[in-house]
């Protein structure tokens, strides 16, 4: 199979970094780039979840130009490849901190996801933007209940190093949304419905409620997110006449995503709009369970 280019080319034609006029015209693209360039992850979540966004207008047309810097982010934590991360019992304390840690720096990674895909790709309906606006800021709000409960464990985030998985795929789908739609939230972010029962589950196992009821808001919100993608993808896919599921087989090995694996979450899936052919070719079944 052959994809068709993409639709949503990026040309470097406007100063991404300019807010228009008064505070009631900014445009909600630009205000997205504008905060996906703040290195302090916490002044960002804040910032995304201050901002009016009914206020701004979403501009879809224009073409903005990426700067240096994007994303923006803190010094800390160090960035290492997914085997040089070290493994520590969850039921330590170095261990404990550590497993809250990886999920506050997966939700740093979704703030500027979200944000990234806001500004980056112009010409879609306003609704467009207006949903992933909304993913942006439920995702600043899991990271500052993730940073603020690894702060009651006596860690801060930056204290343990973490990979860059999230945003090479980003790096990878720039320049064509319907790759992005399918291997960032349809295939990365969907991994977490999948994963975040058992990462509960040991949470609950060392007594951490808190930590449990965090990760309850978290997947309540992640299939919303994922649903977002799969709304989109299939649109993007009806609009260029393409078949969604071979389309997103040839995108992923076009893209080199990694391979879902099993155990998978298929009611949360089905939650967030997988089809049941979509599910079935997932779990290589002729129908998913």
């Amino acid at each position: 199979m052959t994809l068709p280019p993409p639709e949503t080319p990026m040309p470097a034609l406007a100063d991404a970094t300019r807010s228009v006029g008064s505070p009631a015209a900014k445009s909600l693209r630009q205000e997205a780039l504008r905060l996906l360039l703040l290195p302090d992850t916490h002044h960002k979540a804040s910032a995304v979840r201050a901002l009016d966004a009914a206020r701004c207008a979403v501009d879809a047309p224009a073409c903005l130009t990426q700067p240096e810097g994007v994303p923006g982010r803190p010094e800390l934590p160090q960035l290492v490849q997914p085997g040089a991360l070290k493994h520590r019992a969850v039921g330590t304390a170095e261990g404990h901190a550590s497993l809250i840690h990886a999920l506050t720096h997966i939700e740093a990674n979704a703030i500027n996801l979200a944000l990234d895909i806001v500004w980056r790709f112009a010409d879609m309906p306003q609704a467009f933007y207006r949903d992933w606006w909304q993913v942006a800021v439920e995702e600043a709000l899991h990271f500052e209940l993730l940073q603020a409960h690894l702060q009651s464990l006596g860690f801060a985030y930056g204290d343990f190093p973490a990979h860059d998985g999230l945003w090479e795929m980003a790096e990878r789908t720039r320049h064509d949304l319907l790759a992005r739609l399918a291997l960032v939230p349809r295939t990365l972010e969907a991994r977490g419905l999948d994963a975040t029962p058992a990462i509960r589950t040991k949470l609950v196992s060392i007594g951490d409620k808190s930590g449990a009821a965090i990760l309850d808001i978290i997947l309540r919100d992640e299939i919303g997110h994922v649903a977002t993608g799969n709304r989109w993808y299939a649109s993007l896919c009806q609009q260029r006449g393409l078949d969604p599921v071979s389309t997103y087989a040839e995108l992923a090995h076009q893209h080199a995503a990694p391979v879902p694996k099993g155990p998978f979450n298929l009611s949360a899936r089905r939650a967030a709009g997988f089809s049941d052919t979509e599910l079935a070719a997932l779990c290589g079944t002729p129908q998913a369970a």
